[in-house]
């Protein structure tokens, strides 16, 4: 990598140059969106692209909050819909749910509640998902939905298919074939390495060594030595969900270094294959910037212009 390209790479681990604003307030457009919006966005003037982000099984769109505004923060808006309040094993209206959520958008109407300044940039939308949710944005880049918005990337942020191979959730989504999935879209697979407890929340054969498995290139795929699966939510949850949160899966000994982590490779991978500017995701993997944890795995396949062709590297711990 030239020393040109070192000099321009940004911390993505840090907060972005540009300063954000938080909005849940959808209920005066003449046209609300299937299910309520948690938007985190840019508030200088600019066109940005889109993250549709897909909050964890049982969770809050807004225990997010600071993770979305870190990413927001470095010139994406990001829209992170609550799907549910209470659901079964059957994650079908999950899926429907977040195509409407895309089609929604395709009207037009996200203008409305973005600062005056801020215009979406459409043709630039990325989709991600956590936990279950995971799964979800998995199936919807895979068409178990239509949508009329053409999505240009995909994120799976400790992806999740159930309770083990062959107690997969409807409809299940993992094949157990690898390469198999028939993505047009680049992939990028954050897993937690703290292992499971009983019963675990990302449990071995359908947690995000499968799903990365399944990608075909391009594929990234980032594991955090020493994090649990809900370490990337904000420092403090409420409610007994929110409580919940600390006690049902194995966590590290913090939540901001996962969080600052994942809305890192999240900022890096976005940029690479939405913005054309791969220079952050090059200086993750040459080491000119120092990520929060400890990886057990930090791995991409062929990144664009054949940058990349196999990486295997250790971040250092901050």
């Amino acid at each position: 990598m030239s020393a040109l390209a070192t000099s321009f790479a940004t911390n993505v681990f840090g907060d972005g140059s540009y300063a954000t604003m938080l909005i849940n307030n959808t209920s005066s457009l003449p046209v609300p969106p299937p299910k309520p919006l948690l938007i985190a966005t840019p508030s200088d003037i600019g066109e940005f692209p889109l993250l549709i982000f897909l909050h964890g099984y049982l969770l809050y769109n807004y225990f997010y909050s600071q993770l979305l505004q870190q990413v927001a923060s470095h010139g994406f808006i990001v829209i992170a819909p609550q799907l549910y309040t209470w659901a079964g094993q059957n994650a079908t209206d999950e899926i429907i749910s977040a195509a409407a959520i895309t089609n929604w958008l395709s009207k037009g109407v996200l203008k409305a509640l973005l600062p005056p300044d801020v215009q979406p940039n459409l043709s630039k939308l990325g989709l991600a998902g956590h936990s279950r949710e995971g799964k979800v944005a998995f199936a919807l880049a895979l068409k178990n939905e239509m949508t009329k918005l053409k999505f240009s990337a995909l994120i799976g942020v400790d992806p999740v298919d159930g309770m083990g191979k062959g107690k997969q959730t409807i409809p299940p989504v993992l094949t157990f074939v690898n390469h198999s999935f028939n993505l047009d879209m680049p992939v990028m697979v954050i897993g937690s390495g703290l292992g499971p407890l009983f019963p675990a929340c990302a449990p071995n054969g359908v947690n995000h060594v499968n799903f990365f498995e399944e990608c075909k290139i391009p594929a990234c795929h980032f594991v955090a030595n020493d994090y649990g699966h809900l370490d990337m939510l904000d420092d403090d949850t409420e409610g007994l969900r929110g409580v919940l949160s600390y006690i049902l899966c194995r966590n590290g000994k913090a939540r901001e270094p996962m969080r600052r982590f994942v809305g890192g490779v999240v900022v890096a991978f976005m940029n690479a294959y939405l913005n054309d500017d791969d220079t952050d995701l090059i200086a993750i993997r040459d080491g000119h910037v120092t990520a929060p944890v400890t990886c057990k795995t930090m791995k991409c396949s062929t990144l664009k212009y054949g940058l990349v062709k196999e990486l295997n590297i250790r971040a250092k711990q901050m």
